[in-house]
């Protein structure tokens, strides 16, 4: 592996597979800047609690700064290793490699690929979407840049620095062995991680892990070393509980959260986030005892992932 950043996304990738792991995301804003939100990460320290961040790339289809720009933000300010997200809704394949090798010259080397939400959603009026493939071509596009060649098979007169992809699965079907031949695809085209949706409980999380073990079948090499990461969303909103439950598919809030988050609700709204902060440290915890690598996502609120780490 070569590269200034190296040991970082090395260290990152040994801990992932061999150690706990915990990365924080960060969503940056409708303004051209991160200020905001690395002195937030530095009022609580959290650069100090977790292993690395990540950063998403216009969730929900609306304008924000960039993924890239940010992820090399952070690493410049914390010497941590930065998940930059990348969907395909926005980029067609020439824009996807080009964003790739400009990334890569800046050591911004960890790539979440998504498919993205859709263009419809957004808050610019009559955004197309590209989605010119879904992210398994980001993955194999990934592979190509760490053999040395382009995705038209065109070989690199100067070699890229290695890139370490990750991938998304939703946290629950009807079916699992839907998600299965999905994270099987994935980690067959190189995802080393493969963060879930956010799970809300622990029978949830053992089913996944079944999943992806079974998704390993017929997996060689060092493909075999990919690993499963547990989204965790705390929610300490009833309402929150609902809107995930009702309209987010993939997820599955169970109904003893949204009871417990209903009876605090309508006590006051300090029990209400009492009651959800502690369903979600306790999750944590037993998260960590079964599965320790954990992606924690808190739409930028970072007092509740401080509290939640700590």
């Amino acid at each position: 592996i070569k590269g200034t950043f190296f040991t970082m996304f090395e260290t990152l990738i040994q801990k992932l597979q061999e150690d706990k792991y915990i990365t924080l995301e960060t969503t940056p804003q409708h303004e051209p800047s991160m200020h905001n939100i690395i002195e937030k990460i530095k009022k609580f320290k959290l650069q100090d609690k977790v292993d690395g961040f990540s950063c998403t790339d216009n969730p929900l289809a609306k304008l924000k700064y960039n993924a890239l720009f940010a992820a090399l933000k952070l690493q410049m300010e914390f010497k941590k290793p930065v998940i930059a997200t990348m969907t395909m809704r926005d980029r067609n394949k020439i824009a996807l490699q080009s964003d790739l090798m400009g990334a890569n010259d800046f050591d911004v080397r960890a790539i979440l690929a998504l498919t993205g939400d859709p263009a419809k959603m957004s808050d610019q009026p009559h955004a197309k979407g590209v989605f010119e493939a879904n992210s398994l071509m980001l993955l194999k596009i990934i592979k190509s840049f760490n053999y040395g060649m382009d995705f038209a098979g065109r070989p690199f007169k100067i070699e890229p620095k290695q890139i370490f992809p990750f991938a998304v699965v939703n946290s629950y079907a009807k079916n699992f062995s839907s998600l299965e031949k999905k994270m099987h695809l994935k980690v067959q085209n190189g995802a080393m991680g493969i963060i879930t949706q956010p799970v809300f409980d622990v029978d949830n999380a053992k089913k996944l892990l079944e999943s992806f073990n079974t998704a390993l079948d017929g997996v060689e090499g060092d493909k075999r070393k990919a690993q499963l990461i547990f989204g965790l969303f705390p929610v300490t909103k009833l309402r929150t509980a609902l809107f995930l439950s009702a309209q987010v598919p993939g997820i599955h809030v169970p109904q003893f959260w949204i009871d417990a988050l209903e009876a605090a609700h309508n006590i006051s709204e300090e029990e209400e986030y009492k009651v959800g902060m502690q369903l979600s440290q306790d999750l944590f915890k037993e998260l960590n005892k079964l599965h320790p690598k954990i992606h924690l996502m808190t739409a930028n609120r970072f007092d509740v992932a401080n509290e939640i780490i700590s």
